[in-house]
């Protein structure tokens, strides 16, 4: 049997539009946020779904709380669905964090899947936590349609983890907030259906974070 995945990211923070990175720390939904995550949760008002999960992040938890109004489902939050910790870097722009830490940014922007960051962690490790949650959550709702929204990070993993992309290559498509991907699970293994719909935002921006 497949578990289909409807897996979203948050609507627009206001250190998305500063630029400033973000990871688990974390900034409110800024206004054109909110309404993109009131066009998800329109969106999804007339498509049937078992259950809707979360990160615990806030930016992830106000755009699933907004969902869950028009849909009348619980909020279920899971850490393991958390923005890839980004230690020393949370709250700094890039420019910021290349002239504070420049071996650091270095190396972050290298895209290696092992570098771990001072005070965080690497992108190995929050794919890791990400794929054992979503492969939990696909057997826990085996033959069902269930609704995560989550992190643009998490979302690129994935995206990578599934189409055999290397972290370490330039990342030549977008995330962008509010984005609405899809992916079935079945025997253990993920396959992309969609990605990146944003139909639903109509007038609201659609600029990559």
């Amino acid at each position: 049997m497949t578990t289909e995945f409807i897996l979203l990211r948050h609507g627009e923070t206001e250190w998305n539009t500063l630029g400033r990175l973000q990871g688990h720390l974390d900034s409110p939904l800024s206004a054109r946020g909110l309404c993109q995550a009131d066009a998800l949760a329109e969106r999804l008002e007339s498509v049937s779904f078992h259950a809707l999960y979360c990160s615990d992040l806030g930016r992830a938890l106000e755009t699933a709380r907004r969902i869950a109004i028009r849909t009348g489902h619980s909020v279920l939050e899971d850490k393991r669905l958390r923005e890839r910790g980004l230690g020393i870097m949370e709250g700094l722009t890039r420019d910021e964090a290349s002239q504070r830490h420049p071996e650091v940014f270095a190396e972050y922007s290298a895209g290696g899947p092992d570098f771990v960051v001072p005070g965080g962690e690497s992108t190995s490790q929050r794919l890791r936590h990400a794929v054992e949650c979503l492969r939990e959550l696909g057997a826990r709702h085996l033959g069902a349609r269930i609704v995560v929204v989550t992190h643009g990070g998490v979302l690129s993993s994935l995206f990578r983890h599934c189409l055999g992309i290397p972290h370490g290559t330039p990342r030549a498509f977008s995330v962008l907030n509010a984005s609405w991907s899809q992916f079935d699970y079945h025997e253990g293994a993920f396959r992309l259906v969609t990605w990146g719909d944003v139909n639903h935002l109509r007038d609201a921006s659609r600029d990559d974070a």
